[in-house]
């Protein structure tokens, strides 16, 4: 995606999941046009140094590349903690992702993720982080996209 450019749903992937469950190609870092933050699972050389030093990233009890839905303390206190900020401040529960990944594949959650993000205005990829489209400004409920697993119809 060139920087500026419209993100469009199809640039959501398997790459931009966390190993937390959070959908790097959601954020505002991701999406913003300048020093683009490539996600968790990017270069560490461009994202922000409380990405790069993130403390569930770097979790000695999974191995490199695994979900915490693998560790046997799923989900331990730091994910807890985090689960409970993005629920309260942005509607979206990493705990809730991370379920939804175990129990339908990471494929198919990509693909749930696609048209619950969808800006329904136009088009474009919505922020987890704004309570507005960043593109046409039209402003979308949280409680309507969410629950994970939810038909992708809306109301």
């Amino acid at each position: 995606m060139d920087v500026g450019e419209k993100a469009l749903p199809g640039s959501l992937s398997r790459d931009f999941i966390a190993c937390c469950g959070m959908d790097c190609g959601l954020c505002i870092a991701h999406l913003r046009k300048r020093n683009r933050c490539p996600g968790c699972n990017g270069d560490d050389t461009t994202k922000s140094p409380h990405c790069v030093t993130c403390a569930i990233k770097r979790c000695d009890e999974t191995a490199a590349g695994a979900f915490c839905f693998e560790c046997s303390r799923f989900p331990c206190a730091r994910l807890r903690h985090l689960d409970a900020r993005y629920r309260g401040e942005y509607g979206m529960s990493m705990v809730e992702n991370l379920h939804r990944i175990q129990e339908v594949g990471i494929d198919a959650f990509v693909a749930e993720e696609r048209p619950r993000w969808t800006c329904p205005e136009c088009g474009g990829l919505l922020s987890v982080h704004r309570p507005a489209c960043i593109y046409c400004g039209h402003v979308w409920d949280p409680s309507v996209v969410r629950p994970c697993g939810e038909a992708p119809g809306r109301p």
